[in-house]
């Protein structure tokens, strides 16, 4: 650290005022520390003194802190603690909780937290939820309902989308049984979450109830109706309610198409995928992204059009994300080992190689290789995969068992059950074989 930025932290330490402050802030940014965390929260904490402070010059301060620190968020929680302002303490706090992506310190954050409204559960299950923390999320949600505090649509909402994720149906249906008991509004938010949720779940029959049901439809609640169809495998339902979206007058955006060609690779359509490939650019004017060529590449690849599959990934647009060409590469890897193509199997997994470090490219080609009798390529790649320090991700599945979420990752033994579970296997294998 230079003399200067020294002088800098030292002023900062010596300031009795608003006015000393201030001037030794801009100090600091010009030496350069305007982002150095001791400085924040000197400044901060000197704020925070309701005698000599600034609340609204801290608070202006932090909403330009792009990486707040622990340290830091509870400092600025100090603030306006000290100043008496318990309103404002409870609406930074649920602010705070959205923007540290940290779950973690995010928790830790809200088991501090003396006063513990609806905001700040809804932040913290929203925290969650959107990190993927699905079960955590569940498991607060739980928290929350021992307490008197009412879940609101948020939280309703993250919850939904929790259950989506892990298959937890149950809690699902508790949600939606609450929100008929209390006669609340379907509202386009919790709709469509119920919609996905059952969907997800397996159950497209009450998907399609909730949304036959629903008094207003947006483009997103027809998105996951038609999503929940083709991602069961429903590809002609799917296709068939895009074109009543159509009639309904509801404009199609770059999701839906998504959906659809999904549909389309399910159904195994390829005519039909293109010729909406042609409605989605030429009717709708809407710009193909990445995506839009994964899912296309995936279409003609699993209809056995390699070659024409190959063309369209050297039409993709150059994006910064090299796991938009990754995902595309893998369709056509994953099609030329069903169809038994070796040849482009080997130079699709070696851009694959290249774009990501991944066993999933390797462990194709080595099936590929067994497959056709070339066991001596199927031992290079294993020997390969552990030259270049590429290990198989282990798989993993989770179940839902009165009310907990059970997590069981390949080959473990950290499970609490884990001898009785393998016993009742062994009889599971007895019964089949006879």
């Amino acid at each position: 650290m230079s003399c200067n930025s020294t002088r800098c932290l030292q002023l900062l330490e010596k300031c009795k005022n608003l006015k000393q402050l201030k001037q030794a802030h801009a100090q600091a940014i010009i030496c350069g520390l305007g982002g150095n965390n001791f400085a924040l929260s000197r400044l901060l904490a000197f704020c925070s003194d309701p005698n000599h402070g600034s609340l609204s010059y801290a608070w202006n301060l932090f909403r330009h802190i792009q990486r707040p620190t622990l340290c830091i968020l509870n400092t600025m929680m100090k603030a306006f603690l000290l100043n008496g302002d318990l309103a404002n303490t409870i609406n930074a706090y649920s602010l705070m909780l959205f923007n540290v992506s940290d779950v973690d310190a995010a928790r830790s954050l809200f088991d501090e937290a003396s006063v513990k409204d609806r905001g700040i559960w809804g932040a913290m299950i929203s925290g969650y939820t959107k990190n993927s923390c699905f079960k955590e999320a569940l498991y607060m949600f739980r928290l929350m309902q021992l307490t008197d505090v009412e879940p609101d649509e948020a939280v309703f909402a993250s919850i939904l989308c929790a259950c989506a994720h892990l298959g937890a149906l149950d809690t699902g249906i508790w949600i939606h049984r609450y929100l008929d008991k209390q006669k609340l509004p379907l509202s386009l938010r919790l709709g469509t979450g119920l919609i996905d949720m059952y969907a997800k779940c397996g159950n497209l029959n009450m998907a399609k109830k909730v949304f036959d049901e629903m008094p207003e439809r947006d483009v997103i609640c027809w998105n996951a109706m038609i999503s929940g169809m083709a991602v069961q495998g429903d590809g002609e339902r799917a296709l068939e309610l895009f074109r009543e979206m159509e009639k309904a007058g509801v404009r199609p955006d770059d999701i839906t198409f998504i959906v659809i060609f999904t549909a389309c690779c399910y159904s195994g359509v390829v005519f039909e995928g293109i010729k909406m490939l042609d409605k989605m650019c030429n009717v709708y004017n809407i710009e193909p992204k990445s995506e839009h060529y994964g899912c296309m590449v995936d279409l003609l690849s699993r209809g056995g059009h390699l070659e024409e599959a190959v063309q369209v990934i050297q039409m993709m647009p150059n994006s910064s994300n090299p796991s938009d060409e990754a995902i595309a590469w893998r369709a056509l890897l994953s099609a030329c080992c069903s169809h038994g193509h070796t040849k482009l199997a080997e130079s699709a997994a070696k851009k694959l190689a290249q774009l990501e470090h991944h066993s999933g490219a390797y462990v194709l080609l080595a099936n590929l290789y067994a497959a056709a009798g070339k066991h001596d390529d199927a031992k290079r790649m294993r020997k390969m995969m552990k030259s270049r320090g590429v290990y198989k991700v282990p798989g993993c599945s989770s179940v839902k068992i009165n009310g907990v979420v059970h997590e069981f990752i390949a080959g473990e033994k950290s499970h609490p059950q884990i001898a009785e579970i393998h016993l009742l296997l062994e009889k599971l294998d007895k019964q089949l074989e006879c």
